[in-house]
């Protein structure tokens, strides 16, 4: 039987952001657990690691945030 490795709170919301319509700081928190403020912290790392992620509005629904494009390899590792 293979077993798999368990999905880690910072992949849950990379494959959130990485959805067509993103995901808003209530949906991060609600998947994982955090404080708003950990949500917000979270992002701004993905930013410094060189993910572009910006803020979109969604008409009614409010923020959301989107990965627009990931770091290169190089940039990745550090």
């Amino acid at each position: 039987m293979p077993t798999t490795k368990p999905q880690t709170k910072s992949d849950k919301v990379i494959a959130l952001l990485g959805r067509a319509t993103g995901a808003s700081l209530d949906e991060i928190c609600k998947a994982t657990s955090w404080q708003p403020h950990s949500a917000r912290a979270f992002l701004t790392g993905l930013r410094k690691k060189g993910f572009e992620l910006p803020r979109e509005q969604r008409g009614d629904e409010g923020t959301a945030y989107r990965i627009t494009a990931e770091p290169s390899g190089e940039d990745a590792s550090s």
